[in-house]
């Protein structure tokens, strides 16, 4: 079995991407320190999979760990997840995103080098390209400066990354634009899990639905959009696990010194007010909601191109966004079934 190496791999799209990993003839080997994740994921994934993965607890910073991790199994790829993710958040503590998010690629690639591991894929933003001038966004499209200082350590990472290959290492890297990850796995075993209040869209949705959250804020109804809500371009979880797969296989039969970037998303934007009505429709809930103001940090509107990612790596979304809040749906309710 072929081991790859999933950092932040309890996390959201990280314990799906395992799963796709498993389901492609891959071993995934986890590290997670746990900080916006939770130990039951690995339960869930063993109720999928039927077999327990190998799981460190512990956190990318730490290079001894890394260095460890690295002694005791055989990677052929890494793929890196681990990183602080809350836009709101990052306005606030600009100096944790920068320490966590910039230091943990910095000693992963270090260690690769180390231990003479080639492939990584990394896990980039659409945030890259702030607020573009045209959409869709392909990736040839100029990055703008960053709306938050999230967004800014993925592109100062993707900057990383170009310049790391540039040197001339033997490595071979593949940076991954995702835009908004929603949905989770059919079965119910696992999805998004958010620690506290929710920062994402989705799970605030469906809280809020399960009577967790007494309502949902929709941040902003004057934006130049068919409603005056936020677009975005929201992709099942389960596409964006197949995405990774993908793109490692790729990686293995490039030459050298190699590098490139993909979008993932399915090419189609959404507002906000959309996304709540089609949940509606989905789950036959009403969901108390009310219009607050514009949030910091957010952009107006962003969808994907998907042209290269379709083309050259033969990936392609296949779930929509009734499949993606009907998935939603049923793993807040399975929570509920726990809790």
């Amino acid at each position: 079995m072929r081991q790859i190496l999933i950092t932040g791999g309890a996390g959201y799209i990280g314990s799906h991407t395992a799963v796709s990993l498993v389901n492609a003839g891959f071993e995934p080997v986890i590290v997670d320190n746990f900080s916006n994740s939770d130990q039951s994921v690995l339960s869930g994934l063993k109720r999928i999979l039927g077999q327990d993965l190998l799981c460190y607890e512990g956190d990318c910073n730490d290079r001894a760990l890394m260095e460890k991790i690295f002694q005791e199994n055989n990677f052929e790829g890494v793929i890196h997840f681990a990183a602080y993710k809350a836009v709101g958040e990052s306005t606030k503590f600009p100096l944790k995103y920068y320490n966590n998010n910039l230091n943990s690629l910095i000693i992963l690639l270090e260690t690769m080098s180390s231990f003479g591991v080639k492939d990584l894929v990394f896990s980039s933003s659409c945030t890259v390209y702030g607020q573009p001038d045209e959409l869709p966004v392909k990736e040839s499209t100029p990055r703008k400066e960053a709306e938050s200082p999230y967004g800014n350590t993925k592109k100062i990472c993707e900057d990383m990354l170009r310049d790391y290959i540039k040197s001339g290492v033997n490595s071979r890297i593949i940076s991954l634009r995702y835009f908004n990850p929603v949905g989770a796995h059919p079965s119910g075993e696992i999805g998004e899990l958010p620690l506290g209040v929710p920062n994402n869209l989705v799970p605030f949705i469906t809280q809020t639905a399960a009577g967790i959250r007494e309502k949902l804020t929709v941040f902003g109804n004057d934006y130049n959009t068919p409603d005056g809500s936020c677009v975005r371009d929201y992709i099942h979880v389960m596409d964006l696990a197949n995405a990774h797969v993908k793109a490692l296989e790729y990686l293995f039969k490039q030459g050298e010194n190699f590098y490139d970037l993909f979008n993932v998303g399915t090419g189609n934007g959404n507002t906000v007010l959309e996304v709540i009505q089609t949940f509606e429709k989905v789950s036959g809930s009403s969901l108390n909601y009310h219009i607050g103001p514009r949030r910091p940090g957010d952009i107006e509107k962003v969808w994907a191109n998907t042209d290269k990612i379709n083309n050259v790596l033969g990936w392609q979304a296949i779930y929509s966004l009734e499949d993606s809040l009907r998935d939603s749906w049923n793993w807040q309710q399975k929570l509920g079934e726990k809790g």
